[in-house]
């Protein structure tokens, strides 16, 4: 019996293999959150695939298996660096659609200010999404208010748990604590994706807000220029759905949808709807 399954699974991995090879459909490039990497999207990359389309899911620096150390990215646009060497390399026809995760859409954010020209749409997964209007000062106060997220506000309210706090060589990182991710951010999925993440998580270095704002200059015209899909989290413990909300309304995106039942890491607890959403999403914008 346990090589019969073991033969579907081979079966089932080649046929997404050959199809992720053939894709015919758009190609999604997906940005992770802190502390998480590449392969925080293993669940969705084949969901993709089998709609027929091409998945590029990379590590930003210091993340998953890149080998660089937070003590090598001193500013939040080294960490963005991978995102941005990768989309200045796209053919100048080509045009992707990103997906960013939490942290993650401060990256996509970046890049859709500089080659707006290659991005189809920028899909904010319950993920920060600052604006022209909508700068990291006003985000980041509204971050403390709300008490949310503990990269960019630490002594926000949210209890910490096992999180730890880390001096490596004078840089300031935090390495999220199993029990911590366990309740904030996946209460509704998998415990077998809880266990990955345990394992694979790495710390992430606090930046300041004058360096994310000097790094996070977002305008009208280009910034402004590409379509954008807010996908609220309905059961998010981080970025919490009014806090989701309140960002929306600052910064109206083309268009808003929701995941109701969703923890922080939709792409765990409701992997099979998020697929459905972003297909639809890729044939809804030219």
């Amino acid at each position: 019996m346990e090589a019969i399954r073991r033969k579907q699974l081979l079966l089932v991995f080649l046929v997404a293999l050959f199809l992720a090879q053939t894709a015919s459909g758009d190609h999604f490039v997906l940005v992770h959150g802190g502390g998480l990497g590449a392969w925080s999207w293993f669940k969705l990359v084949p969901r993709l695939w089998s709609y027929g389309h091409k998945v590029t899911a990379f590590d930003l620096a210091a993340a998953g298996v890149d080998p660089r150390q937070v003590t090598d990215i001193p500013s939040i646009a080294d960490y963005f660096k991978p995102l941005r060497d990768y989309m200045a390399a796209l053919p100048s026809q080509e045009k992707v659609i990103l997906v960013g995760h939490s942290q993650g859409g401060l990256a996509i954010s970046q890049s859709m200010e500089l080659f707006p020209q290659k991005i189809k749409v920028a899909v904010f997964v319950t993920a920060f999404m600052p604006g022209p209007n909508y700068n990291i000062s006003t985000l980041n106060q509204d971050v403390c208010i709300v008490a949310l997220f503990v990269t960019l506000a630490p002594t926000q309210n949210l209890s910490q748990l096992d999180n730890r706090y880390l001096n490596i060589n004078g840089t300031t990182a935090l390495l999220l604590g199993p029990k911590y991710l366990r309740k904030y951010f996946f209460q509704n999925s998998p415990i077998e994706d809880w266990v990955l993440a345990t394992l694979l998580s790495r710390p992430s270095r606090v930046y300041s807000e004058q360096d994310m704002s000097n790094v996070l200059k977002l305008s009208t015209e280009k910034y402004g220029s590409v379509n954008r899909v807010f996908i609220i989290s309905g059961q998010d413990k981080i970025l919490i759905p009014s806090f989701q909300r309140l960002m929306v309304t600052r910064n109206p995106p083309t268009e808003v949808q929701e995941i109701a039942t969703s923890d922080h890491i939709v792409m765990s607890s409701r992997v099979d709807e998020l697929s459905v959403r972003l297909n639809k999403i890729s044939l809804s914008y030219y």
